[in-house]
Order: C-alpha cells, then sequence, then structure tokens
C-alpha cells in the first residue's frame, strides 16, 4: 500500500510557472484566483434553494448579452429602411413603400415592445445590477467585513472599472431615449399618432432645422454603432484584452490588430448609415402644405429646444 500511495504521488503532473509578465487575460490581478481582483472577483458556486446552481452575476450577464440580440436585429432592420434602402432607390417618397411593409414591426404589438422597449431596458437594468453586485462582492471581501471600516456605497474604492463598451453605452442611453420621444411620444399627440412618422418627417427636420438635426443624429448613430459593435466584439470573445494563446510582443500586435478592425468595422457601419440618413433622406427637402405644419408643430414640442423650433 505504501508503495502504491508513492506511485501516485510520483504520477502528480508537474506544471511550468506561470508567465506572470505576460498575463493572459484584461487584468493581471485577476490571472491568480486568489490575488486582489477588485474589476472581476471570483465567486464560489452556489446551489439555490430552487435548485439553481448558477451566481446572481451568471444570470445578469446572460440576460444583458441575449438582451442585445433581440435589439441588434431590430438595430439591422432599421439601418436598411433608413439608409441602404434609400442609398438604393435615391428617392424618399420610394424609400417609403418599404418603410410601410416594415411599420408592423416598428409601431405594433407586440413587435415593437418585443425587439425594441423590453430588451433596451432589461439590457440597461441588467447592466446596473451586475455592476451594483460586483461592488458588493468587492466590498465584502476586501474592505466590509466585520471589524473593518465601513465605506459609503458610492465610495469609489469597490466598484468595478467601467469598461470602454459601457462609457460609450451611456451617453447612447439617453441620445436613443430622446430619438424615441421624438418619434413615439410626440406624434402620439396628434392626429394620426406615430403614422405621421416616416423618412420625409426625417427629412423635414433636416431642411428646417440642419445644425440640430445633423449633430443630433450624427451623436446618435456614431455613438450607437461603436457600442453595438464593441459589445458583439465582446460577446464573441474578440476584443484585445480577451486574446489568449500569444505572449509578449505577439500579444500586443494581435491587440492593435483586433483595435483597428473592430473600429474599422465600426466606423464604415457608421459611415454606411450616414450616408443614406445624410446624403438622401436629409436632403429631401421639407414636406409640403398641411404635413409640414403638423410635422412644425411636432418638432415645437421637443423639450428644451422645442421653442426655438
Amino acid at each position: 500500500m505504501a508503495d502504491y500511495d508513492r506511485e501516485s504521488t510520483l504520477g502528480l503532473q508537474q506544471l511550468e510557472p506561470s508567465p506572470v509578465e505576460e498575463t493572459p487575460s484584461c487584468s493581471k490581478d485577476g490571472y491568480f484566483p486568489g490575488t486582489d481582483d477588485v474589476e472581476n472577483p471570483a465567486q464560489p458556486k452556489r446551489t439555490h434553494a430552487l435548485g439553481l446552481s448558477h451566481t446572481s452575476m451568471w444570470y445578469l450577464s446572460r440576460i444583458q448579452k441575449y438582451s442585445s440580440y433581440a435589439f441588434t436585429a431590430f438595430g439591422l432592420a432599421h439601418i436598411t429602411n433608413t439608409s441602404i434602402i434609400p442609398l438604393i432607390t435615391r428617392s424618399v417618397p420610394e424609400s417609403e413603400r418599404y418603410l410601410l411593409l416594415t411599420r408592423p414591426y416598428y409601431q405594433g404589438i407586440p413587435a415593437e415592445p418585443l425587439l425594441v422597449i423590453l430588451p433596451l431596458w432589461v439590457h440597461v437594468f441588467s447592466g446596473v445590477a451586475l455592476r451594483v453586485v460586483r461592488r458588493n462582492l468587492n466590498a465584502e471581501r476586501y474592505g466590509d467585513n466585520e471589524g473593518k471600516e465601513k465605506k459609503s456605497f458610492f465610495s469609489g474604492d469597490f466598484w468595478p472599472k467601467v469598461s470602454g463598451v459601457s462609457k460609450l453605452g451611456y451617453p447612447f442611453l439617453p441620445l436613443l431615449v430622446g430619438h424615441i420621444f421624438i418619434n413615439r411620444a410626440i406624434p402620439n399627440q396628434f392626429p394620426g399618432g406615430q403614422s405621421n412618422v416616416n423618412l420625409s418627417y426625417v427629412s423635414h427636420a433636416f431642411a428646417r432645422h440642419p445644425v440640430i438635426s445633423y449633430a443630433g443624429f450624427a451623436a446618435l448613430i456614431s455613438v450607437g454603432v461603436f457600442h453595438i459593435t464593441w459589445g458583439w466584439a465582446k460577446w464573441l470573445g474578440l476584443t484585445p484584452d480577451q486574446v489568449t494563446g500569444a505572449t509578449g510582443s505577439d500579444r500586443q500586435l494581435w491587440k492593435k490588430r483586433r483595435w483597428y478592425i473592430i473600429n474599422g468595422i465600426a466606423a464604415a457601419l457608421t459611415g454606411l448609415w450616414m450616408a443614406g440618413g445624410f446624403g438622401v433622406v436629409g436632403r429631401a427637402g421639407e414636406a409640403p402644405g398641411y404635413v409640414g405644419r403638423i410635422y412644425n408643430d411636432m418638432y415645437r414640442r421637443i423639450p428644451l429646444i422645442g421653442q426655438w423650433m
């Protein structure tokens, strides 16, 4: 039996030392599970009363991820209607015919709530909840235990680092909410409701208020496209910080390549959207007669800036 134990011990696999200088993850502090990884602390796997074996962070991460799928599908349909089709037809009235075919998905029940409203707010709230859970785990592990000084919930000591994707998401949210308000809430206050909203509604704004329109749409499109592109790169494991299988200068080279590729794709999509939106829809001119007057009244309902429109 002693010889058997000795053979079993000698048969253990010997591992090479880990290269501390070349950490293959986002943060060197998070490479070893026992070190101070304040941004992404490791969590023990727990079995809950309902029989669920994953942690709250696991569920929140997947809720945030999968909620973006539906909104991405809507975004692809939106860029097709507002940019690609106008680029092909070179005419707003001609493009309106195709927009009418997809109107039920934009303004119908249950398509619009399922593809836009619900995924949007689920994505936002799950992201906020993830940050709170990570903050509480960091505080529990590194500073807010019994016998240690309690710090304010809003103290910056334990909050995880804000990623580049999140930094794009924060300004994207108010831009998107403002866009939805102008194209949904305001038209509902007039006869015909949302049926008044089409490409001519946007063209009228560009013709009457070019500075505000170009600045607003440029910010909305660029921030939104870069946020979504980098978000998908993260879901697919293709961001620069997710490079694996390379060390040293090779890893730095792959990180740089990925950075340029992701930004190149985002810039190309932004340019495509602006080409159709600004080059065709934005140059179609004002809506005539009664429709034009209705549009003017709608834009005057915009908070803060409506009185000058």
